[in-house]
């Protein structure tokens, strides 16, 4: 373990095991299961007062005591809140003095480390911004903290989120939790396998192009892309300005969408957030119902479950997933989508517009924070502090002069096709949603490089995909399906997969992180 991570998470197990503040001992945290506990379960269990905030941390930390660094050794931790035990106390007794504020009142969660927090470094899985502490809090953290939320730690991410297995300088490698030598998606992987392994209720990742979908993938996880501009990016570390967005990764459709509650809205310091004006409910929650799949009508885009061999073992579960969509009321209709095949075989050089983005993005960013160690890409690299696996990538974005090209508007137009041929096609045959893998490829082997994301139809749109777990393969990996819809319809995406989650129960704990038994 780095010498960063060590302070950090010994400042955690000393909160955790020793006294408190006077020097006394702690009472050892009542019994109570976290494991697989929904928001709702651990939220009853506050207000009958069978438990406390501080149990629920204490609980959490001890697991990842356990788990992270031993036994698995998920590597999905990159620091610990020191202050989380504090926080706790503070929340247990407003709660006895003034009742809870909201739903997330003492529930303790994770962060993805891109997001700027003031207790915690923020590094985005780099050695090159190591043991920087922001002055603030990003948006989405400080919404968290002010609906009652405790921000217990941490996760680890591919470096600058640029990759989909998460892997990084800082950290390491993190494992998925179901096979211990496969990689838990990303860039959002600490964050997934953390979930996975019920290290907290729930999780924040970020999505520029899957890394929210594919680490609820496969980690058998519910996890939600909204609408570009439903929730700020300020005080996220930046991939890409046109597509980044940060959002909610959990073990149920409920948890996820009590997140997306406190999260969604106007940011005046991220002018995207504007087109949210209108577009937000008044809670996500409010149309959660068993039977909303009945007399849906699911789009099965076939286009997008692959023709490879390779491909067929995810295609497999997927098309029986949606089969059960079916046995629970829903019409399916196959869909086609124009031109998707030439766009999608044209992605990179059509619409992935990131590369020509990171550039300009990081250097603003960091130029608005002269405490960060470094100022631009060009000193990152310069500095070394990068993982060989995010060079090739860091270097073609350096050698990006511009984005005022006619290349880069090029880029942007076909997106916005993209998008319009995706909503024809759905008006034209009156559904719903549109469904098809999250990623065509189970969760691949450690070093070897991931293949068959189908992470483009959303992030390339800015249209709303959630994730709901699909089922496993023969071998024990999960698989998520994915239902993409109209934009601002994340709440009648949410009763969807709500209704199918309920009738299936495909979520089910790694094997790797038992429930404890001390």
């Amino acid at each position: 373990m780095n010498q960063v991570r060590l302070i950090a998470v010994l400042a955690g197990a000393l909160l955790f095991c020793g006294g408190g503040e006077d020097g006394r001992a702690q009472a050892p945290a009542r019994a109570f299961d976290v494991v697989e506990a929904t928001i709702p379960q651990l939220q009853a269990a506050l207000g009958a007062g069978t438990v406390t905030s501080r149990d629920l941390v204490a609980a959490y930390l001890a697991r990842i005591d356990a788990y992270d660094q031993k036994g698995p050794a998920l590597n999905a931790i990159s620091a610990i809140n020191g202050s989380a035990l504090a926080d706790a106390d503070a929340l247990d007794a407003e709660r006895r003095a003034k009742g809870a504020r909201g739903p997330l009142h003492g529930i303790p969660m994770v962060v993805k480390d891109n997001y700027e927090t003031v207790t915690m470094q923020t590094a985005a899985g780099s050695k090159a911004l190591a043991g920087w502490v922001a002055g603030t809090d990003a948006v989405l953290v400080k919404k968290l903290r002010d609906a009652g939320a405790i921000v217990i730690a941490k996760t680890n991410m591919h470096e600058f989120a640029y990759g989909i297995t998460t892997l990084g300088s800082l950290f390491g490698q993190t494992r998925n939790p179901y096979a211990l030598d496969r990689n838990p998606g990303g860039s959002s992987g600490g964050t997934g396998a953390a979930i996975g392994a019920s290290f907290a209720a729930v999780g924040m990742g970020s999505d520029t192009c899957g890394s929210i979908r594919i680490p609820a993938s496969h980690n058998s996880l519910v996890g939600i892309r909204a609408t570009q501009g439903l929730a700020s990016r300020t005080g996220i570390v930046p991939l890409s300005s046109t597509q980044d967005i940060g959002g909610p990764i959990g073990r149920s459709v409920m948890d996820v969408a009590l997140v997306l509650d406190a999260i969604a809205g106007y940011d005046p310091a991220d002018p995207q957030t504007a087109a949210a004006v209108g577009n937000i409910p008044k809670s996500y929650t409010a149309g959660l119902q068993p039977g909303a799949l009945r007399g849906a009508r699911i789009g099965v885009l076939g286009a997008l479950f692959g023709t490879d061999a390779a491909d067929a073992e995810v295609a497999t579960v997927v098309r029986a997933s949606i089969a059960q969509m079916k046995d629970q009321g829903a019409d399916l209709v196959e869909v086609m989508i124009p031109g998707l095949t030439e766009l999608i075989q044209d992605r990179l050089r059509g619409f992935l517009v990131l590369g020509q983005d990171f550039k300009a993005d990081i250097n603003a960013y960091l130029a608005a924070r002269p405490t960060a160690p470094v100022r631009t890409l060009e000193e990152v690299l310069a500095s070394g502090k990068f993982h060989p696996g995010v060079e090739a990538v860091l270097r073609g974005a350096q050698a990006v002069d511009s984005r005022d090209t006619k290349e880069y508007l090029e880029h942007i137009v076909k997106r916005e096709k993209l998008r319009v041929a995706i909503l024809k096609a759905m008006a034209d045959q009156r559904v719903d949603a549109l469904a098809y893998p999250v990623i065509r490829r189970k969760a691949n082997l450690i070093g070897e490089a991931q293949l068959g994301t189908n992470c483009h139809l959303s992030a390339n749109s800015g249209l709303p995909a959630i994730v709901v777990p699909g089922g496993f393969t023969p071998d024990g990996l999960p698989v998520g399906v994915e239902l993409l819809g109209r934009a601002w319809s994340e709440a009648q995406l949410l009763k969807l997969a709500y209704a199918y989650e309920q009738a299936t129960r495909h979520r089910r704990p790694p094997a790797s992180t038992p429930r404890r038994t001390s």
